[in-house]
């Protein structure tokens, strides 16, 4: 239906899913949250810099920046290190499985501030917004459903894994996580999701003004690096705690820096701009089939009924929003397509958020 956008977003999601198992990875073998945010960011602005250097020489310049716009990039960097902050450590307290499944919260968060805002527009009376209303309700009970709820193993984790983590354990004084941190991490991964809303939210707001993909990529992860590189300075004084202890750290700081930071924000700005910030985050559910695959055979975690129930409670909602939004475009190209620009008129060109006003209106 979206054809390049769908698959561009679920790119995006693997992605992230792919960082959720990797950090976690690294976090068991010592690997400091704070400056792993510092090492990552600032490097993704290092790869970002010559990608905008030459894209810029090849198409035209950006539009020129103003001290409004440079403003609200840097709120845009400032709530981007809130979300990284309460997912790393979120997903230290639990697991990769947890955040892929509370990420699905961000749809819900996302709609009920894009309602807010003003960016979508609801109807009770029509199916397809009563569809949305549904699955909002439904994906939060589902979120809490895998916070607070979870049950008896299905999938055990190999022992073997086990003991190696009890070891790593000690050799880092770090104790194995313990099962009370379970609902903290999830606090901290379901804040993190609504600050991500809040982020998607202030894009489309930047990108109304300034829409440069790229540029707002590259200057919104910049302000990220600085607020990192200082917050780890501050709270990070040993110099010996800033060095890598294996290659586990170094790739998955250099796979956030190029793949996170840099290629799948660049494609969030950019779907943010021309879909809306509904659409980004309609895909979510995928990443807890991802997340639930790699987990259990790469990390040895430990399936249990509490992560299935929510997450399938999630999805059921999600689906019941991606039908509204569905039946809404459906219904704004049927009366396009009898208005007086004719059948022809492209309304792919404009976003989501777009159409639903010409709705309205």
């Amino acid at each position: 239906m979206w054809g390049l956008e769908i698959v561009a977003v679920l790119v995006a999601e693997c992605v992230e899913v792919g960082l959720n198992t990797m950090s976690k990875a690294a976090m068991r073998r010592g690997m400091n949250n704070f400056i792993y945010s510092a090492y990552s960011t600032s490097l993704g602005v290092l790869f970002l810099v010559p990608l905008a250097f030459f894209f810029h020489r090849i198409t035209s310049p950006p539009p020129m920046l103003t001290f409004s716009t440079l403003s609200k990039i840097s709120l845009l960097g400032a709530i981007g290190y809130c979300v990284q902050m309460c997912m790393y450590l979120g997903i230290q307290c639990s697991s990769p499985t947890l955040a892929s499944a509370l990420t699905n919260l961000t749809p819900a968060f996302t709609f009920i501030l894009a309602r807010i805002s003003g960016m979508e527009k609801l109807d009770l009376k029509s199916k397809s917004s009563q569809a949305k209303c549904i699955g909002t309700i439904v994906s939060i009970l589902g979120a809490f459903t895998v916070t607070f709820y979870k049950g008896p193993p299905i999938i055990f984790g190999s022992p073997s894994s086990i003991s190696v983590l009890h070891e790593q354990a000690v050799q880092f004084q770090s104790p194995v996580v313990p099962q009370q941190n379970w609902v903290i991490g999830g606090f901290l991964i379901a804040s993190g999701s609504f600050i991500l809303a809040i982020l998607i939210i202030v894009q489309t707001w930047i990108m109304k003004d300034y829409p440069a993909p790229l540029m707002v990529t590259l200057l919104g992860n910049s302000f990220t690096s600085i607020l990192a590189t200082a917050v780890a300075l501050i709270l990070e004084r040993d110099p010996n705690a800033w060095k890598l202890r294996s290659n586990i750290e170094l790739v998955t700081i250099v796979y956030a820096a190029i793949f996170m930071v840099s290629l799948r924000n660049i494609v969030l700005t950019w779907l943010v701009r021309d879909k809306g910030p509904v659409f980004v985050t309609m895909f979510k559910p995928l990443g807890i089939v991802i997340a639930l695959v790699m987990g259990i055979a790469f990390l040895g975690d430990t399936l249990y009924l509490g992560s299935v129930t929510g997450a399938l409670i999630i999805a059921i909602g999600f689906y019941s929003v991606l039908w509204g939004k569905a039946e809404e475009e459906k219904a704004v190209e049927e009366i396009n397509g009898t208005n007086s620009f004719g059948p022809n008129c492209n309304t792919n060109k404009f976003p989501l958020l777009q159409k639903e006003s010409t709705e309205e209106a």
